[in-house]
């Protein structure tokens, strides 16, 4: 038995200005989940309200992509995570289609009786999908009369141009980029994740940033591309260069995070834009956004925190993370493409199928940053978030609760800060520091705190995302609450689809007992907090649920 909390009460503008870290934290707090109180969201979904999973701009020009499902040739998924093994694509028209089918696009459709939907390469919570993402490039990529600002409509695979930019614009934009450069930005709209959710729905947007971060990375790592998160924008800027500064209400789109798209994998990586840079473009935004519902619920904590988690423009870090040793999985021939478009969040787990230990550190491996490999290089920040790891069904690993340090100069901290880590022994396992902290069954430890889901404890293991939560926020201030769980997103992306190429099938968990999980591990305060879950195992799939091609809606299209 349980009820849902009262919605918290709401911040005001002043209170947010003057101390946005204590408006973070008391979302934080609220938005948690515990034994017999969830987070405060609707006591029941109005399906009549549903908002529509695509956003499109009404009198916008509209210039189809081409359509380019994979085959089974090159590139291999591991050759498509090292440096230089992949020959650089030119940017044009087909590339761009490419890479925006390969992160993006539509992936598959299901139907049962008379319900039909879509799933995406990026996956989200409850396949809602607030993510919108827009391109910034020059002419060559797209028939569009000149560099242009487009949002991406996936449902129709084409790009809405929201704005041409002057020759000699672009010209200075790219003098400061690079002239092999183009951009995507990404923005969220809480209210399809808010619909669902409620106050905890701002906590899954940044999850799907973070997954569709990663979703970009690989599909650019592809093409010979490399992707880079500039860091440096603030919200506003950005919010100005899209075009979200003229919305408003429920349905508005928020500004979330700028990524710069190389298009050659050698010399030095961009930087953002300078604010005077931007403001000399002078864009001026056509089309007019749809209605995505007809009615709203508002969730003020969710404003308060968006305000307060909005980024200043900064100066990106000189420090580059420590990087893990170069290593390689093999060149099993594993189609990249095969992989990322046949990504599926799975339902259920049979319970039975077990993974080898080599697969399993391998997956571990898959999530570090290391020397050679480019898609986790487009995340320029040290690690801050590790992987507590419940174990059922790894062959030749005694089952139990393990925590894979994903920055081993976190350790001493850990060992501090958590009861249940201070003594745990090392496992012996290359290029991890993977400790054991509890021996045994792990499955209904796993179950209870993933909101007491079976899916939890089915798989072969399952993972806790927790977040060096109290100094990312000191060093980096209230914006840094958003990174923390696009980090996870991150992680959780390159989870997938390393399941998907181990012949796995994998699900993110966003329901789950918040502080359990850290009275489970012994810690006392607010160090670490636990920000995401995931599993992954042998899915059973429902046999009544026909699968269809995504794009089957739409004519051939040469």
């Amino acid at each position: 038995m349980f009820w849902r909390r009262q919605r918290s009460e709401p911040a005001s503008p002043s209170e947010i200005a003057a101390d946005p870290l204590r408006v973070v934290a008391a979302y934080h707090e609220a938005s948690k989940h515990d034994w017999q109180r969830y987070a405060a969201g609707p006591p029941e979904l109005d399906w009549d309200t549903q908002p529509d999973p695509f956003r499109r701009f009404a009198g916008a020009q509209l210039v189809p992509l081409e359509l380019r499902e994979p085959d089974d040739g090159r590139p291999f998924y591991e050759e498509a995570f090292c440096a230089g093994r992949v020959a650089a694509a030119p940017l044009s028209h087909a590339t761009l289609s490419q890479f925006l089918f390969d992160s993006l696009a539509l992936s598959g459709a299901k139907r049962y009786g008379d319900a039909r939907w879509t799933l995406r390469c990026n996956p989200s919570s409850g396949n809602l999908h607030p993510t919108e993402a827009y391109v910034l490039a020059p002419e060559l990529a797209c028939d569009a009369h000149g560099a242009f600002l487009a949002h991406y409509a996936p449902h129709e695979h084409a790009l809405e141009v929201r704005a041409r930019l002057e020759s000699s614009a672009w010209e200075r934009l790219a003098a400061g980029l690079g002239s092999d450069t183009f951009l995507v930005a990404l923005a969220s709209i809480h209210w399809r994740e808010a619909w669902k959710y409620g106050e905890r729905a701002f906590r899954y947007c940044q999850h799907d940033v973070g997954h569709a971060i990663g979703a970009l990375a690989v599909a650019a790592a592809a093409l010979g591309w490399r992707a880079r998160v500039l860091d440096e924008l603030g919200s506003d800027e950005l919010a100005r260069l899209l075009g979200t500064d003229l919305q408003s209400g429920p349905e508005a789109e928020a500004p979330e995070v700028l990524v710069a798209i190389r298009t050659q994998q050698r010399g030095v990586l961009p930087r953002a834009p300078a604010p005077d840079l931007l403001a000399s473009l002078s864009l001026r935004h056509s089309g007019v956004p749809n209605c995505l519902s007809s009615g709203h619920v508002d969730w003020p904590a969710i404003d308060a925190v968006e305000a307060a988690t909005r980024k200043p423009r900064t100066v990106a870090p000189e420090v580059q993370p420590a990087l893990a040793p170069a290593w390689s999985a093999g060149d099993e021939p594993i189609a990249l493409r095969r992989v990322v478009r046949g990504r599926r969040s799975a339902v259920a787990f049979d319970g039975r199928t077990g993974m080898a230990r080599d697969a399993f550190e391998q997956l571990l491996r898959r999530t570090l940053p290391r020397e050679g490999e480019i898609v986790l290089a487009s995340w320029s920040a040290a690690p801050r978030v590790d992987l507590l790891c419940f174990v059922h069904r790894v062959e030749g690993l005694d089952p139990g609760l393990y925590l894979c340090l994903r920055d081993p100069q976190r350790e001493a901290r850990w060992r501090a800060s958590a009861r249940v880590v201070c003594d745990a022994e090392r496992v012996d396992a290359a290029g991890l520091t993977l400790l054991r902290l509890k021996a045994g069954d792990a499955r209904a430890l796993s179950r209870s705190l993933a909101c007491h889901q079976e899916i939890a404890a089915d798989g072969c293991v399952a993972f806790g995302m927790l977040a060096d939560f109290e100094a990312a926020l000191a060093a980096d201030g209230p914006w840094a609450y958003r990174r923390l769980f696009w980090e996870c997103g991150l992680v959780g992306q390159l989870l997938y689809l390393e399941a998907e190429a181990l012949g796995l099938r994998a699900t993110g968990i966003g329901c789950f007992f918040d502080d359990p999980v850290h009275r489970a591990l012994g810690l006392v305060d607010h160090t670490f907090q636990s920000l995401y879950h995931f599993t992954l195992g042998a899915a059973v799939d429902d046999p009544r649920i026909e699968s269809t091609p995504a794009y089957a809606h739409l004519d051939v299209r040469a």
